[in-house]
């Protein structure tokens, strides 16, 4: 079981704190205080982070898969899901770029071998979650998680800002609630994946440290008996 210090801790909550401060200063500047109107379409600062982290989301699970080599099955299917997920926020892109449906096309080409690759790995993976399921990096994916795709779809429903404003409703104000959630959520889903990349080291040096001592030196077991003296007929002779 892989720990970290309460300073390190700390000062990763903090850093965290500072990130969040960060955007949330940006999403003001430029996009609610954009010069003809608030922007919160596709081409806003906000959708725009959206993507950037999701695909360092991306990066980090393969990075803990293919260079740590440790957390291989649920790295895969977080990495999977991340990409699934970058995919399904440039779908207007894919679709009036590539083709109408591209992304459903590509979610499905990343779905279904992570799936099958998962099954068959299903015993590494029941092992693995066991791991991870009580470190802090599940436990913001979990809440990264919740508020993205649970939380934001329902506190974005058009409904609950028409029954809020009335007559006054302006689908702005929706737009920007629902997507400032999900930047909010995006990045609960990057602290979890900085978490977990640190939790993929911690394993990967104590696995390397633990093999380092397993193996033997060369002639290391090899120990030289000393000879053992014969006496020889003429010193039996002068001994008696």
């Amino acid at each position: 079981m892989t720990g970290f210090s309460f300073r390190a801790v700390s000062a990763r909550a903090g850093a965290y704190i500072l990130l969040l401060a960060g955007l949330m200063q940006a999403v003001l500047t430029i996009d609610a205080r954009h010069a003809e109107a608030p922007n919160f379409s596709e081409t806003s600062l906000t959708e725009l982070t959206q993507a950037l982290l999701l695909l360092l989301c991306a990066v980090m699970m393969g990075y803990i898969r293919y260079r740590y080599r440790v957390l291989r099955a649920i790295s895969l299917l977080m990495g999977a899901f991340f990409a699934m997920s970058l995919i399904r926020e440039n779908d207007l892109w894919l679709d009036t770029y590539v083709f109408d449906g591209a992304w459903e096309c590509l979610v499905a080409l990343v779905a279904l071998p992570s799936l099958v690759v998962t099954i068959r790995t299903r015993h590494d993976f029941v092992d693995e979650f066991a791991q991870v399921s009580n470190s802090l990096g599940f436990g913001l994916f979990a809440g990264g998680f919740l508020t993205t795709y649970v939380f934001s779809r329902l506190y974005g429903r058009s409904e609950l800002w028409q029954a809020l404003m009335g007559d006054h409703y302006l689908r702005v104000v929706k737009d920007a609630a629902e997507e400032i959630t999900e930047l909010t959520g995006y990045s609960l889903l990057l602290f979890a994946s900085i978490e977990l990349l640190l939790m993929g080291k911690a394993l990967y040096q104590a696995r390397s440290a633990s093999n380092q001592r397993s193996q033997v030196p060369v002639g290391a077991s090899e120990t030289t008996a000393p000879a053992a003296t014969v006496p020889s007929p003429c010193s039996a002779g002068s001994a008696r």
